[in-house]
């Protein structure tokens, strides 16, 4: 994030995801009567995506990844709480938004949301979509922010991102990849 968090901040990412994203039995699991409305997972602390998650944000130390899953067909949160005198520069929330701001300016997947006005974010508000929503709530007299993303779960999957990368490595916008695949 723009330099602002140090490669050994100590970040624990949480993440409730909607049950299509935990394959068949999960799914099957979730799709009879009696599944919980809510579960923690992974608890063993070796989740498969830490690995890509401390490489590709460049972090020297392991974070912590606590996945959950909600009693929801799809959507997705993801929170990273901050403490911001532990940053670098002390920054205040209205900076990391607009670090944030800054940093997608013109991307047409990703957009940085105002905070809700009543401090609440639901999981499902992007469902069948491939955008992203990046969400900046903080606490100025507490010194604490917490990150948040916002997102379908399967349309934000390893195969909606395959898609995006073809896009930006062919340099096709939405509708031209659309248009390119019908050509062929």
């Amino acid at each position: 994030m723009a330099g602002l968090i140090p490669p050994d901040y100590p970040i624990a990412i949480n993440a409730v995801s909607g049950y299509s994203g935990g394959g068949r039995s999960l799914i099957e699991a979730h799709d009879k009567e009696g599944a919980p409305a809510f579960e923690l997972y992974g608890l063993g602390l070796e989740h498969k995506h830490i690995p890509e998650t401390q490489l590709y944000s460049g972090l020297t130390r392991r974070p912590i990844f606590v996945p959950s899953v909600g009693h929801f067909r799809q959507g997705m949160l993801v929170s990273i709480p901050l403490h911001l005198d532990d940053l670098k520069g002390k920054p205040s929330g209205d900076d990391l938004r607009e670090t944030l701001t800054a940093a997608y300016r013109g991307c047409d997947y990703v957009r940085v949301a105002e905070p809700a006005a009543d401090g609440k974010l639901e999981p499902q508000a992007l469902n069948d979509t491939d955008r992203l929503e990046l969400c900046v709530y903080a606490n100025e007299k507490q010194r604490q922010a917490v990150l948040i993303a916002r997102l379908d779960n399967l349309g934000k999957g390893a195969s909606g991102a395959a898609v995006q990368n073809l896009e930006l490595m062919l340099e096709l916008d939405k509708n031209g990849i659309q248009a390119q695949m019908g050509q062929s």
